[in-house]
């Protein structure tokens, strides 16, 4: 009897599962909490007034740009895998590149060289003689249009990636069956290609989506209302959390639609490859004008992705040299340094408890809500700020005033008055990343291992430390770096998380460039992209064997 009622109380893994779970859950249904029950219901006036209109221009810009980067994304992998051209080796690595580049950096760069003032339209106007810009016609640059010319070029590397990976899975024989039926290149796109890789295509347009529904650097930017802007103008302007929330809501149900459209595309579309070896395809050698046709093809992305806003951002960065100096940047540097190796620190840590602890436990609820823990990456962080300020700083002062009633001190704001709220902010944004790494590294091991650990005496710690972080270190380094750049770039929930005059690289960026002061903004944007490059080269390593 007291062995089996000691197997009925859940374990100290179970009770820590359960309990990170619930950390990670809670943003998202303080949202859902705070959207119903508002002091102050905006709701109807929302509703007859701006949220039409952010809710129209956040669809636009998904759909545009969710359509402009799988036709690159797509087409640039299928040029890579399918044929051998000038520059090609050199190409398939430097496409993912602008995923180094936050869509905010490359906002402010495109509009310093082609706005009426930039270097572009100087150089036309000097060249024609015209004296205005009613002379001569020349794209709006700030509009929504370049919004998705912005977005779409820091995006379509998800598309890329995932397709490149999916038409070198493809046999080489159904396409050579095709070619033999009179198939041109265009059919054999069409008919053979696209359908078997529409799934990795779908998941990775659905990414991009749900990335142009987070952004907020760019669209504001750009003067473009959105439902992230929204947020913060009925948060911050109109100081109305309660109308926030309900904006967030909708954000929230926008992504989740986009979560469930991927996972249904996946569905629906499952092609099998044969058991035998398949033959991978053979690359068509592009001679000539094809051969250079296919390179600018593929060359443009790049172009417009990485070389123009890092070309633009190192010109102000070298011309202004003396703002390499500046104390606040290098302020800025420390506290983005410890608020991301803080945050990256306790959210692998947090990760590789969980899955340990579900894996360990084998209990219902742990590993119920283990798949939910991952929704905190598809939320925005602008979504999560609200849900995390306002229950946080309800707390905070329940703490100062207990703390005051007891000792006589006011201790002041000690969550939100430091970086703790950033901290939570970013190890939930970014929880899945480590809770994917620690589950495929830990699948990895043998379960013999760990059970021949036990069996010589030790303990449950004892065989995490001994056997499982030996084996699956490479991974946990890895994540470790992922969740510190993805820090390092997140920009919504920073600017409305950060402490009183507390400024990281990101946020530098966005007060200098929205005044229009690029030559501030260059050095913090230069290191913002210097660290996604090292994201980039983690990802380009790991898809050698893609």
């Amino acid at each position: 009897m007291r062995h089996f009622s000691r197997r009925q109380l859940p374990s100290f893994w179970s009770l820590g599962a359960v309990f990170i779970a619930a950390l990670v859950l809670l943003p998202i249904l303080a949202v859902v909490w705070i959207a119903f029950h508002p002091t102050d219901n905006i709701w109807p006036h929302l509703l007859s007034t701006t949220l039409p209109r952010y809710f129209e221009n956040t669809l636009v810009l998904m759909v545009t740009v969710g359509a402009l980067s799988a036709a690159v994304g797509t087409g640039a992998a299928w040029l890579m895998v399918m044929y051998r051209f000038p520059g090609a080796v050199w190409l398939e690595w430097l496409l993912l590149l602008p995923l180094a580049v936050p869509a905010y950096v490359g906002a402010y760069a495109l509009v310093d060289f082609w706005e009426y003032a930039g270097p572009v339209q100087t150089f036309l106007r000097d060249m024609f003689g015209w004296q205005t810009s009613r002379d001569y016609w020349f794209p709006d640059i700030r509009s929504r249009g370049g919004a998705i010319v912005v977005m779409s070029g820091a995006l379509y590397p998800y598309v890329y990636l995932l397709a490149r990976a999916a038409f070198r899975e493809q046999s080489g024989a159904s396409f050579e069956v095709a070619q033999a039926l009179g198939a041109g290149p265009i059919a054999r796109f069409l008919r053979v290609g696209l359908p078997l890789a529409r799934p990795a295509i779908a998941a990775g347009v659905a990414i991009v989506m749900m990335e142009t529904v987070a952004d907020f650097g760019t669209v504001e930017f750009f003067g473009v209302q959105t439902l992230t802007t929204g947020i913060f103008t009925t948060w911050l302007e109109r100081n109305n959390a309660g109308g926030a929330a309900q904006i967030a809501g909708i954000m929230l149900i926008l992504v989740l639609a986009l979560v469930a459209f991927e996972k249904i595309s996946r569905k629906k579309n499952r092609y099998h490859t044969s058991a035998r070896q398949q033959r991978p395809v053979s690359a068509t050698s592009l001679t000539g004008w094809a051969g250079w046709g296919a390179f600018a093809l593929c060359f443009i992305p790049f172009l417009i992705g990485f070389i123009m806003p890092v070309g633009v951002i190192g010109w102000h960065a070298i011309v202004n040299s003396d703002r390499w100096v500046d104390p606040d940047l290098f302020r800025a540097l420390s506290n983005t340094v410890l608020v991301g190796a803080s945050a990256a620190s306790v959210t692998v840590i947090a990760a590789l408890f969980m899955v340990y602890g579900v894996r360990l436990t084998g209990r219902k609820l742990p590993r119920l809500l283990l798949p939910f823990t991952t929704i905190g990456y598809a939320a925005p962080g602008a979504v999560l700020a609200v849900g995390i300020l306002i229950p946080v700083a309800a707390l905070d002062h329940i703490i100062a005033d207990f703390i005051e009633g007891t000792t006589g001190w006011d201790p002041g704001l000690l969550l939100t008055g430091s970086a703790f709220a950033l901290v939570y902010a970013y190890s939930v944004r970014f929880f899945a990343i480590a809770q994917g790494a620690a589950d495929s590294s830990l699948g990895r091991i043998s379960p013999s291992l760990p059970m021949a650990a036990r069996s010589l005496g030790r303990t449950e710690w004892g065989t995490l430390r001994a056997v499982h972080v030996p084996l699956i270190r490479g991974s946990v380094a890895t994540s470790l770096l992922l969740v510190f750049v993805d820090c390092v770039k997140e920009l919504p929930a920073t600017l409305l998380l950060r402490p009183f005059n507390f400024n990281t690289l990101s946020t530098r960026v966005y007060e200098h460039a929205s005044l229009e002061n690029l030559e501030d903004a260059s050095p913090a944007a230069l290191l913002v992209i210097g660290v996604g490059l090292c994201a980039v080269l983690i990802l380009a390593r790991s898809s050698r064997r893609i």
